[in-house]
């Protein structure tokens, strides 16, 4: 998947995106699809500008996947976007880390659960899951929650067994 590294190295990593690092999971609206949504998952990690070697040491690392971008406000940022090599790095620095581990160990689940999507009610019992990331995390209110794509696809509540929240 990406460069061998050291047992070291993957505690070294899963700190840093303990602290200095996020892992997202959103419900992107997207009419080409059947479902006309889908989830995506991604991995971050920032860093002052100044220090933007270590942002390129990252995608050396992690290379191919992953794009880098410098901000306006001094900070430059490594995101990997993409299931399968987000799971896959999630996976090897899941043992190593603390304070992202329970955020960590969900996304890893609605992962799972993504590959057994078959029907607009499979897809909705995953984003309510989506939805449980947000009380791990210091984001935004999301617009697109399980709500909003209820509505959309005019799906019954008592098709999933549970309210979904607003």
């Amino acid at each position: 998947m990406w460069k061998k590294i050291t047992e070291l190295d993957k505690a070294y990593l899963s700190g840093f995106l303990d602290g200095d690092g996020s892992i997202i999971v959103q419900i992107v609206k997207d009419d080409s699809r059947v479902l006309k949504f889908y989830i995506r998952v991604s991995v971050v990690f920032f860093q002052k500008s100044v220090y933007h070697w270590f942002i390129l040491w990252l995608k050396d690392i992690f290379s191919p996947h992953g794009y880098i971008s410098k901000r306006p406000c001094g900070m430059s940022e490594f995101v990997i976007v993409a299931r399968t090599p987000v799971e896959a790095i999630l996976n090897d620095l899941y043992p190593y880390l603390k304070l992202k581990r329970p955020l960590c160990k969900l996304v890893l689940s609605i992962l799972q659960d993504i590959k057994t999507i078959k029907t607009e009610a499979d897809f909705l019992k995953v984003c309510i899951k989506v939805d449980e990331t947000a009380k791990y995390t210091y984001s935004k209110p999301r617009k697109i929650n399980s709500t909003y794509v209820r509505k959309y696809l005019n799906l019954p509540v008592e098709t999933f067994g549970t309210s979904p929240k607003d």
